[in-house]
């Protein structure tokens, strides 16, 4: 495994969930962590408590799903450090409306951009750098539902999770001759502040059973410490105890 120490990784995403575990891991890794998210209170107490920990974590708010505000923090990061060398689009969410029957323009708008949108400004935004030291490794957190038609997520981000997977293929496709690598990962289950956000909240006792975000957090570090060679194309990564495969009561159709 390469060590992180002196590399630069953007995370999105990173006030809560996900996005803070990755940026807990990568600075426990040795990197430099600029963590984005709308709430700048959030994230300046999550930097600070890493910085507690003896790692070191910078913020920069901003909303992913505007272009020019991802253009400007990019632009940001690069000229105060020179280079991102790890890009993490963890930033996501659903809307409790999500069905065909229910769904409507702004929340099928909002999920698509923040999901979706997101990743690509992000992604977009940082490449000409890492062409230009042909280096560069994106994470892209998609779903479960990005790689199955998952009935409990909805239309719309069942569509943003797959184009976030065909989008990281793409990536890998085109930009590896420039020694650029992107690992799409696909989480079912985890116990993050989305599953408020469920049309019925699943038990407490069957969030325990979740993947809870410090399992990603080991996985986004994993993947960020393989050596420039190798590319981690795509991870599939559920509980044991899959709520998919074995029903449960919130899942049932209505």
């Amino acid at each position: 495994m390469q060590s992180r120490k002196g590399k630069v990784a953007w995370i999105t995403g990173a006030g809560t969930g996900i996005g803070l575990a990755g940026a807990r891991a990568l600075a426990e890794a040795g990197a430099t962590v600029v963590m984005s998210g709308r709430r700048r209170e959030v994230l300046e107490a999550e930097a600070a408590a890493i910085a507690a920990t003896g790692g070191h974590a910078e913020v920069e708010a901003l909303d992913v799903s505007d272009a020019a505000d991802v253009q400007r923090v990019a632009e940001a990061v690069i000229a105060r450090h020179g280079r991102v060398d790890i890009l993490v689009n963890s930033a996501g969410l659903n809307v409790p409306q999500r069905f065909w029957k229910n769904q409507t323009v702004p929340g099928w708008n909002e999920v698509i951009r923040i999901n979706l949108d997101g990743s690509y400004y992000c992604t977009a935004a940082v490449l000409p750098a890492m062409r230009a030291r042909r280096d560069g490794l994106v994470i892209n957190i998609s779903s479960w539902s990005g790689r199955f038609d998952t009935f409990l997520t909805g239309p719309a981000y069942n569509a943003a999770k797959h184009a976030v997977v065909a989008m990281t293929a793409h990536l890998n496709e085109e930009e590896c001759v420039n020694g650029i690598r992107a690992c799409c990962i696909c989480p079912a289950e985890v116990a993050t502040p989305i599953m408020e956000k469920r049309p019925v909240r699943p038990s407490d006792e069957d969030i325990a059973r979740m993947l809870q975000p410090e399992d990603l957090g080991r996985t986004i570090r994993w993947v960020a410490e393989q050596p420039p060679h190798v590319c981690v194309n795509e991870i599939l990564i559920s509980p044991t105890w899959n709520r998919i495969f074995l029903g449960a009561p919130d899942l049932k159709r209505t």
